[in-house]
């Protein structure tokens, strides 16, 4: 029979084996998600494609070490890398100073392949900010203080990983694709979001406006387990009702809904 300090001991590396195995699944998950996307073809107006997976997998990889080590009551789920976000840092809605400040993720980021002359990824280094990401990390760090606190129980993923530009520049979102290249990405994406459900386990799932609740919903029905599905407004600057008091209209969706107190 072991002594109390050696049980003590046990229980603490059982514990650790169990985080490393679930941060373990969740970037097993990406590496398979980024290598399906990366073979899939679009055609014009699409003229350019980033997957952050591939050139800043060292901060996405970080991340998924450091936060998605245990399951989660809630998953944020949102649509796709924004050109200012995850397309400079690898993590979703990957506003600069959240990341860097609040997560205390900071790391060199790979040039992609090609790269658009118009949306160049300067990876920490840009000035832009990701003003959907400054919202939603801003709440999160407004109510829970620190990011460790915040990933205790959240966690915040996208559906799709890929970054869509026009030849102008301009941001396409997968939603806005020929129903045949949809329908390809969908199917990856779809089957990503499930493996994530799975690994995490999560009570609710809320999506970050409607195109990600959709999602979650489809895949939902797919779960062995019992899952909520929500959705909160999203907080990009192109939504009028974003630019009135987001983060108060978010906070009142979540409480509704049971999520928060």
């Amino acid at each position: 029979m072991l002594g109390p300090s050696l049980s003590c001991a046990f229980f603490k590396e059982e514990l650790l084996k169990l985080f490393m195995s679930t941060a373990k699944e969740m970037k097993d998950a990406a590496k398979e998600l980024s290598s399906s996307v990366s073979v899939l073809k679009f055609a014009s107006p699409v003229s350019c494609v980033y997957n952050p997976l591939e050139y800043a997998w060292d901060s996405h990889e970080q991340y998924l070490e450091r936060f998605s080590r245990s399951q989660k009551k809630v998953l944020f789920l949102g649509m796709n890398p924004g050109p200012w976000g995850m397309a400079q840092t690898g993590i979703p809605f990957g506003e600069i100073p959240a990341v860097r400040d609040w997560m205390r993720i900071d790391c060199e980021v790979k040039r992609p392949s090609p790269e658009h002359p118009k949306r160049p990824v300067e990876g920490f280094n840009c000035s832009r900010s990701e003003v959907s990401g400054r919202r939603l990390w801003g709440l999160f760090a407004e109510k829970f203080g620190t990011a460790e606190d915040f990933f205790e129980e959240h966690f915040v993923a996208n559906y799709c990983p890929l970054v869509f530009m026009e030849e102008s520049g301009k941001n396409r979102t997968p939603d806005k694709l020929p129903s045949n290249e949809k329908n390809k990405l969908d199917a990856v994406c779809d089957k990503h979001l499930e493996r994530i459900l799975d690994i995490l386990k999560p009570e609710w799932a809320v999506g970050v406006g409607a195109f990600a609740e959709s999602k979650i919903s489809t895949v939902s029905e797919k779960l062995n387990f019992p899952m909520n599905v929500s959705r909160v407004l999203h907080p990009s600057p192109a939504s009028p009702a974003a630019n009135r008091d987001w983060s108060g209209t978010a906070q009142k969706q979540l409480k509704e809904s049971g999520i928060w107190r």
